[in-house]
């Protein structure tokens, strides 16, 4: 786990908390995904969003607890998720803590391969199988709804030179809004950005970011997880909020007060 800067300081606004979740497996073991992420797609997001003010810390797979402790999970108002090859080795303890935070109002935000992950297939229901292509191919995000803060700044639509090809049919539930959809030189159409609530917590699937390519580098790119980030900051902050609202037949003059 690796912190990249404190998560507030005495006398200054606490900034938003991310904590960015990579399984770092390709590039230890594959020399093109290395050449692009050196340090990792986790260090290259965090170096990428950095900029925007977050508090940033960073884990991986092979830490203890997966570097998702209770301790990390209660201080992350949003957490960013990248995995591919070791869906199967994330533990069930650990996806079941994440979800228990996404229903009590932590974001997510899963970006491309993530949409096989164990906790995303969990809060969807569904199998979350699409059609894809590994050949680059050009793709255009074109905006869909201008006027969802995870647009802003971004214009009617911008392009990748070359990406793996995700299509139709994704088998996700309706999104409650959908936000891009993607284009492809091949010809076919994805929903690359949409966007769901489960419980109190905010979710975002976002397509782009094949691990061969250096997508996580494109500006537009960053812009648009650093707005889905402010975006999925629960309003009711980083802290469970049941148990926090007495009940009624505590309130001032309800008929209740007082009876057993």
């Amino acid at each position: 786990m690796k912190m990249h800067k404190p998560y507030g300081a005495s006398g200054r606004i606490v900034p938003i908390r991310v904590t960015i979740w990579n399984e770092y497996v390709h590039e230890r073991i594959n020399p093109l995904v290395a050449r692009h992420y050196p340090q990792g797609i986790h260090e290259a997001l965090a170096a990428g969003i950095g900029p925007y003010g977050f508090g940033l810390r960073t884990a991986t797979l092979a830490e203890p607890e997966h570097g998702l402790s209770n301790e990390v999970l209660n201080e992350t108002d949003v957490l960013i998720w990248w995995g591919h090859l070791a869906h199967d080795q994330v533990s069930d303890e650990i996806v079941t803590r994440i979800q228990m935070r996404v229903l009590q109002g932590m974001g997510l935000i899963v970006l491309h391969a993530g949409h096989r992950s164990k906790i995303f297939k969990r809060l969807m229901g569904t199998t979350c199988d699409l059609k894809w292509r590994e050949d680059a191919e050009r793709e255009r995000l074109w905006v869909v709804d201008p006027s969802h803060p995870i647009t802003h700044g971004i214009g009617e639509y911008f392009e990748i030179e070359e990406e793996e090809m995700y299509g139709e049919f994704f088998d996700i539930p309706a999104p409650d809004q959908l936000v891009f959809i993607s284009w492809f030189q091949g010809g076919e159409l994805f929903r690359s950005g949409c966007v769901f609530q489960r419980g109190l917590g905010k979710i975002f699937y976002f397509r782009p970011g094949h691990e061969t390519y250096p997508t996580y580098y494109h500006p537009q790119v960053l812009r648009v997880i650093a707005n889905a980030v402010f975006w999925a900051a629960s309003p009711h902050g980083a802290q469970p909020t049941y148990g926090e609202v007495p009940p009624l037949e505590s309130m001032p003059g309800h008929p209740l007060k007082g009876r057993p």
